[in-house]
């Protein structure tokens, strides 16, 4: 195993631009000069500032909550997680309340942050933070989808039968069960 250099310098930006956008998306492009004097452009999309939040509600100590929504980019319904953006004034834990009101009707009263991951960080600057929600009440909030979400319990015991669905395939949900296993099995 190698081991990673932590004096690693940072290539120097010297021009970014934004190159394409879209109501959700941005296309900014980098002008880099790395520590060896090697000039290149990259080109990635430019995520939001504040983060997305993907929360693991545990009902109790075995049942998870999922939501099914509509997933645009492959045209079907998605069994997944409840997520959503942070918004501006908010940090990860209190998004990650409010989404879960707004996706599945629940609030709760012990949220913790456990990790935080990225989608190919090679192309897309945004981070998503993992959050478990535990001590879960009923509370709604109307939230910004254009249909009511499913909302399904589901065994934390039976996770490896979930891994087997078609429906389950995004890979941050895949991810935040484990990430969320390995947590609650070290509480």
């Amino acid at each position: 195993m190698s081991k990673v250099d932590p004096a690693k310098v940072l290539p120097q930006i010297h021009h970014r631009e934004i190159v394409a956008r879209s109501r959700l998306f941005k296309v900014e492009r980098l002008d880099l000069e790395f520590s060896n004097g090697a000039t290149r452009q990259f080109e990635r999309m430019a995520g939001t500032s504040h983060g997305a939040v993907m929360i693991v509600p545990m009902l109790d100590d075995d049942t998870m909550i999922l939501v099914r929504e509509y997933a645009a980019g492959n045209h079907s319904y998605q069994l997944g997680f409840p997520k959503g953006l942070i918004d501006p004034g908010e940090d990860a834990v209190q998004a990650a309340n409010r989404e879960l009101q707004e996706e599945a009707g629940y609030a709760a009263k012990d949220l913790q942050e456990i990790h935080k991951v990225n989608m190919a960080p090679n192309f897309f600057n945004s981070e998503m933070r993992i959050v478990v929600a535990r001590d879960l009440y009923p509370q709604q909030l109307e939230g910004d989808e254009p249909e009511p979400l499913e909302v399904v319990k589901w065994k934390m015991s039976h996770a490896a039968s979930l891994l087997t669905r078609d429906d389950f395939i995004e890979a941050r949900c895949i991810a935040a069960l484990f990430l969320a296993q390995q947590w609650l099995k070290e509480r």
